[in-house]
């Protein structure tokens, strides 16, 4: 029979069967390495057997691991919870227990060397992606309405963060969430942590703060899930891990890193006695550039005021109304010269016609006298001109003398 042969209710299976046919199936699975975290170490004295927890960095999910306690007391440096290690075992069934362990025969620790390695082909891999890009780094508001401070329980870190951000803004207002920051639980806390401050929308800035350490106590902080998700947050993080030396990789995804968590307490509200004295030199140069406008504007009203126009502003215009009435008169007699000049030359026009008409030549003894000859007109400018003994014949057309012609029949 197999594991997988099919069973019913009228022949079921008992537990030892079941369980003998788990640890065969297990029992034929090859040897494998493994990596992870040490989390709990169980070496009773004079025992055969330790027991160990291994414990992923990345998500809560461990495996139970057994190995000789004589191997275990051999390794130098001891091991300790938090170190990180690979196991090479192969998966063990205990079917008493009905438990799944991994049966170790070797446990080498990561050197210092091969972490920093694996943290940058990380950072390599991180930076290939774009997450350490200044195109993604959002700014920082002037004034956050609430400050998400995500660090350990009681410690240095967070008592800097929130000591210096109270001095230099009594007001301000912290969410804070006490996590593990270092060994095998660290990484899941602070995800949990993190994504619970994001969905607050109260909380304009996240900071995560912790003090210094060594690589592995800092090892958290460069963890590809924690990297992804602080990229991943809407609100803007700010990354305030170990002394200035330490870079862990969350420092170049976050949005602002700063070198200490004093530094992060200083960098997320503005220095109200800064603040205030910019007000005041604000509110001073706008009194000043006030009263500058004010004095302009009154200087240019006391030139205007002084001026001729404003000073006197009928005096011009009776100076113009003294004018118009002086060209008034101007004109008038101009006008009255003109005509009176014109008036004389008609009249001398009208006189020189008189005297050069018929009527004034007839009053006189002259004529004008107009002859026929061989069928030519001729006109008489005097009377001497006609031959003597002539009588002339005068035509009068509306007492106008027309024509003085000779009398023929005469």
């Amino acid at each position: 029979m197999t594991l997988s042969s099919p069973t019913s209710p009228e022949e079921p299976w008992p537990v030892r069967t079941v369980a003998r046919k788990i640890a065969d199936w297990i029992n034929r699975l090859g040897t494998i390495w493994v990596e992870g975290q040490i989390t709990q170490i169980s070496l009773r004295p004079g025992a055969a057997t330790a027991f160990l927890t291994l414990r992923d960095p990345s998500a809560d999910v461990s495996l139970t691991l057994t190995c000789a306690a004589a191997m275990l007391r051999k390794m130098e440096p001891p091991l300790t919870d938090g170190s990180r290690v690979v196991v090479h075992g192969k998966p063990t069934f205990f079917v008493g227990r009905g438990t799944l362990s991994l049966r170790v025969d070797e446990i080498r620790a990561v050197g210092i060397g091969e972490l920093l390695a694996r943290i940058e082909r990380l950072r390599q891999l991180l930076k290939a992606e774009g997450l350490f890009d200044p195109a993604r780094k959002r700014p920082l508001p002037f004034l956050p309405n609430r400050v998400g401070l995500i660090t350990g329980r009681a410690s240095a870190a967070e008592h800097d963060v929130l000591t210096n951000a109270q001095l230099r803004w009594p007001a301000v207002q912290f969410e804070v969430r006490n996590v593990a920051v270092q060994g095998s639980t660290a990484v899941p806390q602070i995800l949990t942590a993190l994504q619970e401050l994001d969905r607050m929308p109260e909380v304009d800035v996240i900071v995560l703060a912790r003090g210094g350490g060594s690589v592995e106590d800092l090892l958290p902080f460069s963890d590809e899930a924690l990297c992804r998700a602080v990229s991943a947050c809407r609100t803007p993080v700010v990354s305030a891990i170990g002394h200035e030396p330490d870079s862990p990789l969350v420092d170049h995804v976050a949005d602002v890193r700063c070198s200490t968590p004093t530094g992060a307490g200083k960098r997320v509200v503005p220095d109200v006695a800064e603040e205030t004295q910019r007000i005041h030199q604000l509110r001073d140069r706008a009194r000043r550039a006030l009263h500058g406008w004010v004095d302009r504007e009154r200087r240019l009203l006391d030139a205007l005021r002084s001026r001729p126009v404003l000073a006197d502003p009928f005096g011009p215009l009776e100076r113009r109304a003294e004018q118009v009435e002086l060209l008034h008169d101007r004109a008038r007699r101009a006008m009255t010269t003109a005509l009176n000049n014109e008036r004389h030359a008609l009249t001398a026009t009208r006189s020189r016609l008189t005297t050069l008409g018929p009527a004034a030549t007839l009053a006189r003894g002259y004529a004008i006298v107009q002859r026929v000859e061989d069928g030519v007109d001729g006109v008489l400018r005097s009377v001497e001109e006609a031959p003597p003994g002539t009588r002339l014949r005068v035509r009068v057309v509306d007492g106008a003398i027309q024509a003085v012609v000779p009398d023929r029949a005469g």
